[in-house]
């Protein structure tokens, strides 16, 4: 006689969390129809109410935050690119207080801490040098030592082809793309710098398809981003099994929120409309690169940009403050704010024009996905510097220039957008 399987078990707490996570923004969803008889024009981006929040963290940062002492690069980074792609970046105001204050997080010896006097660390080197590049000056790109910088990248560098966030600090993905991103916008890549790092990525590739933070852990949509970032910076994306990387970031959008999870079986996370919304022009990038003669598609990168913008929409603004959330019951911080708009835009430029979700005016600046600051600020440095002399460190000169990979794509965007 044949067993009865059961599948019945208790709840997990997983379990619940994601059933609480989808009645919440079915609740969001539910009141916005309720409010505007289904009339997704009536969506709208909270410009006024961002702005304020922004503004007044950019001038002065709470007490509560002074935990965060360490990630001084970050809040300067965030709040400047939050900025920047609302279009309500002030560059005659900004720019001189960002150079000023990050030069001052600059160690003597190469790279930036996370403030005034601190050790240098590979992550607020990232955020500073992003956030001098969207400040866009002459000024603000003479902050940064290129030849000290090259120097501490170099020092971090590891034999098996990653890099240690920090002297004597932990190796994994986020040191391989904050190491890349800043020598490429900088224009300090060079062959030593990359030697060893494709097959460094492509072992920490799981069989999942995605990317971990280091070799034998699990896949994850930050560490995901930074591993193919990096590779397609260098345009060495090949490195990597394409097809499933593909699969797995498919899989990470929700299918009832819309938005995405970071790892399998985790919760939507509107930071994710970023670290795995951008994987989608980065690996159409890398599939093109790969094979010239692919067949790709041109309407669409393989995710679903309205869902995800009605997500971060109606389910990560609220009503009375300014700033963007991770989900319903979180409260807005500069970090979600950044990364949640950072995806609206991604999501909004598409590959065959523009796919903006409820109001008109909530259309934000096209981002690079490559380095995560506006394509014109990333194209506006190229002139700054293309003009430099060759860089010399320690009496040897070294080749140097920025990846191929954003160039390319940068190039052939700009056109899209004249």
């Amino acid at each position: 006689m044949a067993s009865t399987i059961n599948f019945d078990c208790p709840d997990t707490v997983t379990a619940m969390d994601q059933a609480k996570t989808e009645n919440d923004v079915v609740e969001l969803f539910n009141a916005f129809l309720a409010s505007s008889a289904g009339d997704t024009k009536e969506i709208r981006l909270r410009r006024d109410q961002h702005l304020a929040f922004l503004t007044k963290g950019l001038k002065e940062l709470p007490a509560q935050m002074s935990g965060l002492d360490a990630s001084r690069p970050w809040f300067v980074y965030w709040i400047s690119h939050a900025l920047e792609v609302l279009d309500e970046y002030d560059e005659d105001f900004w720019p001189p207080r960002a150079a000023s204050f990050l030069a001052h997080c600059q160690d003597p010896e190469g790279g930036f801490g996370g403030g005034p006097m601190q050790m240098p660390h590979l992550a607020p080197t990232y955020a500073a040098v992003s956030a001098l590049m969207i400040a866009g000056t002459e000024q603000a790109y003479k902050a940064v030592n290129r030849e000290t910088m090259y120097k501490f990248l170099m020092q971090m560098k590891r034999p098996e082809g990653g890099f240690m966030m920090h002297a004597e600090g932990e190796v994994d993905m986020r040191g391989t793309y904050c190491a890349l991103a800043v020598a490429s916008m900088l224009q300090i890549l060079t062959d030593e710098l990359v030697e060893g790092i494709p097959e460094y990525v492509r072992r920490c590739q799981t069989f999942e398809g995605g990317i971990a933070g280091e070799e034998g852990l699990e896949a994850h949509g930050g560490y995901s981003y930074c591993g193919l970032a990096a590779l397609c910076i260098i345009g060495k994306a090949s490195a990597l099994d394409l097809d499933a990387f593909l699969h797995w970031a498919v899989h990470r959008q929700m299918t009832l929120e819309g938005g995405f999870q970071g790892r399998t079986n985790k919760l939507v996370d509107s930071c994710y409309s970023f670290w795995q919304g951008a994987l989608f022009p980065l690996l159409h990038e890398a599939f093109r690169d790969y094979d010239k003669c692919q067949v790709l598609p041109s309407k669409h990168m393989w995710f679903m940009p309205r869902p995800l913008q009605m997500y971060v929409l109606l389910a990560c603004q609220t009503e009375t403050r300014g700033g963007v959330r991770d989900k319903p019951g979180k409260n807005p911080d500069y970090y979600h704010t950044c990364y949640a708009l950072s995806g609206l835009a991604v999501s909004q430029h598409t590959l065959d024009g523009e796919l903006i979700v409820g109001d008109s005016k909530n259309r934000l600046h096209p981002t690079d996905p490559f380095y995560n600051i506006a394509i014109e600020k990333a194209e506006r440095k190229c002139a700054y510097f293309d003009a430099l002399p060759p860089l010399v460190v320690d009496g040897r000169s070294h080749p140097s220039r920025e990846g191929s990979g954003p160039r390319v794509w940068r190039r052939r965007r700009l056109e899209k957008l004249q």
